[in-house]
């Protein structure tokens, strides 16, 4: 099995009840922390899951890095594994991370167990979160909180900066979910179409 049939798989059987909940975004390939990585599904809602796929085909060589990228934002985490790498991605990640079991069947359609639920990650970086805001965004949210002037006409580092210091880390997150979810014309109008049946 390869990423692009366990990942239409797991948004049109796993994922089907937060698709079909109009408070919920759903995205494939999230960029963190400024294209440090990308989550191959995140799930936004009242927090911000994060689903990272490891197909047959997929090395394993980046899944330290991208363990640290996704404990900066989200708030839980889960692997996505076929049995070839069941065993060494379990010794690889955190204890707080959920294990999927994704494996063939007769339906042609994979099949998803839960092998480990994923508990609250401790490890979130306001910043990174910060990050996930686009520059008119987080200016918008600055002028909002009573910024003006020079200061908010600076680089976007410097921006997500002075954000971190006025929000608290729940207002942060509160704030940065509903900017994802109001944007407009964004990637996740591409989402896999479910059936009825």
């Amino acid at each position: 099995m390869n990423d692009p049939q366990i990942r239409q798989a797991f948004h049109t059987t796993f994922l089907r009840k937060q698709h079909n909940d109009s408070a919920t975004l759903i995205l494939d390939e999230l960029g963190l922390e400024h294209g440090k990585c990308r989550a191959d599904i995140a799930v936004i809602n009242g927090h911000m899951d994060g689903f990272e796929i490891k197909s047959d085909v997929d090395s394993l060589s980046r899944l330290s890095q991208q363990i640290n990228s996704y404990d900066a934002i989200f708030d839980y985490s889960s692997v996505i594994v076929t049995a070839r790498h069941l065993n060494e991605v379990t010794r690889m990640i955190p204890e707080w991370w959920g294990i999927i079991s994704v494996t063939e069947s007769n339906s042609v359609v994979p099949q998803f167990r839960i092998i480990r639920t994923s508990y609250q990650n401790a490890n979130i970086d306001n910043y990174a979160v910060a990050q996930l805001l686009w520059r008119k965004e987080a200016q918008e949210v600055l002028y909002n909180s009573g910024m003006r002037g020079a200061k908010v006409r600076q680089k976007r580092s410097i921006l997500y900066g002075y954000i971190v210091e006025l929000l608290d880390t729940r207002e942060l997150r509160n704030t940065v979910r509903e900017y994802l979810k109001k944007r407009q014309g964004w990637r996740h109008l591409g989402q896999p179409k479910l059936s009825d049946d």
